[in-house]
């Protein structure tokens, strides 16, 4: 038997099978071996998520080995991948094609397949999260057969799959609508969250995209503007020492030593706050709009994230903020803001509403239940639909309240996966099985 543990360490699990899958024809074998050997079976990504979706006792099927651009349209900017593709990969080979996808998150080491299974966004309100540039989709189903759903057939399934959770069936491609290749003025400064947050909602507009990161117990919010700009536009990239200053010793060096101090000295977590966030440097910069986007997150955390409609936002930061203030609590990492436009995939946490997205996280060696127990607590009183790789404890009862299409996904579901083979503990929990 063998161990797996996700990236931020809070999920382990102990299958009784792995696989690693280099074709489509191997997870089909992999799913049959699966079946006759009456195991579930769950697919391995990255690990990003914080939640136990990939967790079992049964088959774990790694599918990184399915990776690379397959296909390009280039009437269309469509794009077929190979699942297992990480985005770290994918950027860059769009990139050579002239290509980029609309929007990214702001790291790139989840798999293109686990990035859409959890509904991973991005910002911007104009823009929409990486599951809304699906186009198509080849799933392996519970019966070894292949399924392909697209713009133009199965479009119920590809509607439920896009955001699909890992439980109609494992995605071996991807099609992908992208846009032509674009680059980003990007735009750092460190404000008062007090000032800023009257006019968020106009900064959130004025923007192609909007990021902040509020540092609890002070008033300082860094605030990251990025805007499309044309090939000869705007400054240079950043010089590769102010990047390697900046992202891989402050931002990952220093501040793992932050946390590793706030860890052994809880109480002292609102000074160090204070002390960093007075630090926060300006830059300004252009380059490719994936370059922009991600960032190295090496410091290891766990997190939870809510999306609310986007009006509730600074409601919920101010209970955030108060509950702060009332309890002193000690979290050295940032408070993250970001917006997004409404899109049509049934399970994804932008479906028909605008957002705003708060994420609150905790260092992996310190306790994040109190945080993550009271952030809950304020979101659901705003709507909040939880970001399905970020740890959460909503059931099948209030999901249904949350998302006006969760029984044609669980019809979907009855269609392709009668026998749920693509199920854990937590994928039940979620649906209602």
């Amino acid at each position: 038997m063998t161990s797996w543990r996700n990236w931020g360490g809070n999920v382990v699990a102990s299958p009784v099978q792995v696989r690693h899958a280099t074709s489509a024809e191997a997870v089909a074998d992999a799913v049959r071996a699966a079946a006759r050997a009456g195991l579930g079976v769950r697919v391995a990504g990255s690990g990003h998520s914080f939640t136990p979706l990939v967790a079992t006792d049964g088959m774990l099927l790694h599918v990184d080995g399915l990776s690379g651009v397959v296909g390009v349209d280039r009437e269309r900017n469509r794009v077929r991948v190979l699942a297992g593709t990480p985005l770290h990969v994918l950027n860059p080979a769009l990139q050579r094609l002239g290509l980029a996808l609309p929007n990214l998150g702001d790291i790139d080491r989840q798999t293109i397949s686990g990035a859409i299974a959890t509904g991973t966004h991005g910002t911007g309100t104009r823009r929409q999260g990486i599951a809304a540039a699906v186009t198509g989709l080849t799933l392996v189903l519970a019966d070894g057969s292949t399924l392909e759903c697209s713009t133009e057939r199965e479009q119920e399934v590809l509607a439920a799959a896009a955001v699909g959770l890992g439980a109609l069936g494992v995605v071996t491609e991807v099609e992908l609508a992208c846009v032509p290749a674009y680059r980003l003025h990007a735009k750092e400064c460190s404000e008062a969250l007090s000032d800023l947050l009257p006019r968020v909602q106009t900064e959130a507009d004025t923007h192609d995209h909007l990021d902040l990161h509020w540092f609890p117990h002070t008033d300082r919010v860094l605030v990251k503007r990025n805007d499309v700009v044309g090939p000869r536009q705007g400054p240079p990239p950043l010089a590769p020492w102010r990047a390697r200053l900046d992202d891989d010793l402050l931002a990952n060096r220093v501040f793992e030593v932050i946390n590793r101090g706030a860890a052994a000295l809880p109480a002292s977590v609102p000074v160090v706050n204070r002390a960093t966030a007075r630090v926060l440097g300006a830059r300004e910069f252009a380059d490719d709009s994936w370059k922009v986007f991600c960032s190295s997150r090496k410091v290891r955390f766990v997190e939870s994230e809510y999306a609310v409609p986007r009006h509730a936002v600074e409601a919920v930061l101010a209970e955030l903020r108060a509950w702060f203030d009332r309890t002193r609590a000690p979290v050295p990492f940032p408070v993250e803001v970001r917006f997004i436009g409404a899109d049509d995939v049934w399970l994804s946490t932008a479906y028909e509403r605008e957002n705003a997205y708060v994420a609150v996280h905790q260092y992996h060696r310190m306790d994040p239940r109190p945080l993550f127990e009271a952030f809950e607590a304020i979101v659901a009183e705003h709507a909040g639909r939880p970001h399905w790789g970020k740890v959460h404890t909503l059931r099948a009862d209030r999901l249904r309240e949350l998302y006006p299409r969760f029984d044609d996904f669980r019809a979907v579901r009855d269609r392709l996966d009668p026998g749920r083979r693509f199920t854990n503990a937590h994928v039940r929990h979620l649906l209602g099985d």
